[in-house]
Parts: structure tokens; C-alpha cells; sequence
């Protein structure tokens, strides 16, 4: 037990040296000499596309989200070697369509008919391959892109570190397994957010993205149904929209205030129980995060330095480098 224990701990500090070594790599000015125009046009299409439909900033964020929140690391707790896989966070994956030898993310639960915006981020590609071919990821993209949508609807800025390459699979097991779901429990958000090294602070911070874009009615039915913590004049509002069955797709925002502007609405509906999602209340329902929740819900500028600078942490998720991966052409599949 003890050799099994001991392997385990030696392959954690294995994999968060890589991690770290494989962030190190990382620079906001990666591109400053090849593709200098670079945050200039992915500014641009996304004012086109926020424009158009503001909730595409909340789309695109959670694209981010999805991508980053992959860690597929392994490793034999019989032996001290160190069997890693394809990181699978904050590579572009989940931007990958299925192919013949892999399912990918698309398709897996978190995503599947949820998951939007793909085609902003061909616009924004098609514009970068144009001005320097074969030069960035879209995984670099996508993580600009997350950052110009939030800054459009009056959100925080952070440095965006790059220098990511893209993966060439995709795991649809994976996303299924490594991503929370609307219902997680407290213990498990804060469980699984520890597991990509990001803190309960970190979890709550980056869960006020929630302060934005909108959720389909399969994912907070049982919550407006059957749950005892939530308001019910609130309830009752989402009912009009969410029937008891049926109308799986229809929509409703996340905040019931602002959903297309970045403040912190979405904690001041924490403490009065209007969290759409299971997953959202779980913040504010007796546990941990009451005191963290209730700052935010007063201090706006708290929040968003907690969310800029978790957000750069997330950012960090076992990105690809060096000779990792590849400048994908088209985000949608690998290179021929």
C-alpha cells in the first residue's frame, strides 16, 4: 500500500512539473513577430458576432471552458514510470469534429446540442490564416476569443499567455467524465476543479461566467420542480418556459437580470436562491462558499479580479508546446 502510495504522489509532482514546464512556454507576446495583427482580428470578429447575437460571447466562453477542463494524465500506481496521454486541455479539441477513428468531445453530454459557436471561431481562423498562414493554434484562438466576448459585455481583461498548439484527437469519454455536469454537488465542483489545480476560490470565481448566456430546460427541470432551496416566485417563472416535460431545448437565462452584460447579478441570485442550475445554488447553500458568494455579490471589482486571474490559471491547463500537437488549418479537423 504504502510503494502504491508513494507512486501515485511521485506521479502528481511528475505531471505538475510538466505542467508548469509545459506553461513556461507560454507568452502573451508568442506571436508579436509572426502574426502581429493577431488580437486585432480576433477583436474583430468577435465584436461581428457578439454584435449579432451577445449570447455568442457566452458560447464561446464555454467553449473555452469545456476545452480547458480536459486533463486525461495517466500513470501505472504499480510502477514509478509515468504514463501520460495527450493532455487534452486548452488544445482546441473540443473544436474537432468525430472522425472515423475517434468520438470526439462534441458529441459527449456537456456538449451535445449545447455546445455553440464553432463556426465564429472558422470566421476568426479563416481571417488569421489569411493574414499569417500556419502560424497559430486554434486552440490560441479560442482562449483570445473567450477574452474579447467577456471584455464586450462590459466583463474583466487578463493577459492571455500563448503559444498552444493544437491536439490532433479528441475524446468523447473524457469530456463525459472530466467535465461537472448542471447537478454536481458543492464537494464535487470543488473536487474536480482541485483536480485540474484550480482552487474553491478559483471554482467559485470562473462560476460567475454563469453571469451570462442561457441554459436549455432539460438542464434545470428537476431543479425548478423539485428542489426546496430556490425561490418560488423564481420557480414558477422558469416553469412558464420549462414545462414538466417536453420542451427539452427551450431556453432561459442564467441570469435573470443581465444576461448579456458581466457583473456580478449572478451572485446576488445565489443569495436569494434564483441559481438556475443545481449546480449554480450549491455555492451558496450552507456550505463553503457562502462568505466567498456574498463578497462577490457586493464587490463587483473583487470578482473580477478573482475571475481574470483564474481565468489565466485555467488558461494554463496542460497546454501542448513546442513540437506537441500542430497548427491545425482548419479547427475542425487535423492536418492531412
Amino acid at each position: 500500500m504504502a510503494s502504491s502510495i508513494s507512486s501515485v504522489f511521485l506521479a502528481l509532482s511528475l505531471l505538475s512539473l510538466a505542467a508548469s514546464a509545459a506553461q513556461a512556454q507560454l507568452s502573451s507576446r508568442f506571436y508579436a513577430a509572426t502574426c502581429p495583427n493577431l488580437q486585432a482580428i480576433v477583436r474583430s470578429g468577435m465584436a461581428q458576432a457578439v454584435s449579432k447575437e451577445p449570447r455568442m460571447a457566452a458560447s464561446i466562453l464555454r467553449l473555452f471552458f469545456h476545452d480547458s477542463q480536459l486533463l486525461n494524465n495517466i500513470w501505472s500506481s504499480s510502477s514509478s514510470s509515468l504514463a501520460c496521454r495527450q493532455p487534452q486541455g486548452c488544445d482546441g479539441s473540443i473544436l474537432l469534429d468525430d472522425t472515423a477513428t475517434f468520438t470526439g468531445e462534441k458529441s459527449a453530454f456537456p456538449n451535445q446540442n449545447s455546445a455553440r459557436g464553432f463556426e465564429v471561431i472558422d470566421d476568426i481562423k479563416s481571417r488569421v490564416e489569411a493574414s499569417c498562414s500556419a502560424t497559430v493554434s486554434c486552440a490560441d484562438i479560442l482562449a483570445l476569443a473567450s477574452r474579447a466576448g467577456v471584455v464586450f459585455l462590459g466583463g474583466p481583461s487578463w493577459e492571455v499567455a500563448l503559444g498552444r498548439r493544437d491536439a490532433t484527437t479528441a475524446s468523447q469519454s473524457a469530456a463525459n467524465s472530466d467535465l461537472p455536469g448542471p447537478s454536481s454537488s458543492l464537494s464535487t465542483l470543488v473536487s474536480m476543479f482541485a483536480a485540474k489545480g484550480l482552487s474553491a476560490t478559483d471554482m467559485t470565481a470562473l462560476s460567475g461566467a454563469h453571469t451570462i448566456g442561457q441554459a436549455q430546460c432539460q438542464f434545470f427541470r428537476s431543479r425548478i420542480y423539485n428542489e426546496k432551496n430556490i425561490n418560488q416566485n423564481f420557480a414558477a417563472l422558469r416553469q412558464t418556459t420549462c414545462p414538466a416535460t417536453g420542451g427539452d431545448g427551450n431556453l432561459a437565462p442564467l441570469d435573470l437580470q443581465t444576461p448579456n452584460l458581466f457583473g456580478n447579478d449572478y451572485y446576488q441570485n445565489l443569495m436569494g436562491l434564483r441559481g438556475l442550475l443545481h449546480s449554480d445554488q450549491e455555492l451558496f447553500n450552507n456550505g463553503t462558499q457562502d462568505v466567498l458568494v456574498s463578497q462577490y455579490s457586493r464587490n463587483r471589482a473583487l470578482f473580477f479580479a478573482d475571475f481574470a486571474g483564474a481565468m489565466v490559471k485555467m488558461g494554463g491547463i496542460s497546454p501542448l508546446t513546442g513540437t506537441s500537437g500542430e497548427i491545425r488549418l482548419n479547427c475542425r479537423k487535423v492536418n492531412s
